[in-house]
């Protein structure tokens, strides 16, 4: 049964499947020790209830974060993503893609973040190397943050 028929909204603003598949790793696992001893009748649950709840209350914390954007002032949205990109771009690669940058930047459309981006680059901040999924962004030059 899906988390909407039971009654939680969340579901339908917010990705769960996006949020398992960052922490897929922790779902195989805790899926692995709940199931452990499934065939003696012996298994425990916990393990994975306690790990939808927690997916749970970071989707609620993603919807709370959204809903605090809906009445956002004019360019914070622009500024939150020139904030995403200094942030990423200060890691040890120096460079991210787009579906990077949507999961700092939560909330804002991928429209959003392109324009920022192209505007970015037609001012010569930023610099992007390949074409499509693969694409990667870096920082042009100097180092100097975006503006």
């Amino acid at each position: 049964m899906q988390s909407l028929q039971l009654g939680y909204e969340v579901g339908r603003y917010i990705s769960l499947e996006r949020l398992v598949e960052q922490n897929k790793e922790r779902y195989y696992d805790t899926l692995e020790q709940s199931s452990h001893r499934w065939h003696e009748g012996e298994h425990n649950p916990w393990p994975y209830i306690h790990y939808m709840l927690s997916i749970m209350k970071e989707a609620y914390r993603d919807f709370v974060a959204r809903v605090g954007e809906l009445k956002s002032p004019r360019g914070e949205k622009r500024e939150r993503i020139l904030q995403g990109i200094d942030r990423l771009v200060s890691r040890p690669q120096g460079c991210f893609k787009i579906r990077e940058l949507e999961q700092v930047c939560p909330g804002i459309s991928r429209d959003m973040i392109r324009y920022v981006l192209r505007k970015q680059q037609a001012q010569g901040a930023i610099r992007c190397s390949g074409r499509g999924a693969g694409a990667a962004w870096s920082r042009n030059g100097s180092g100097g943050q975006a503006k």
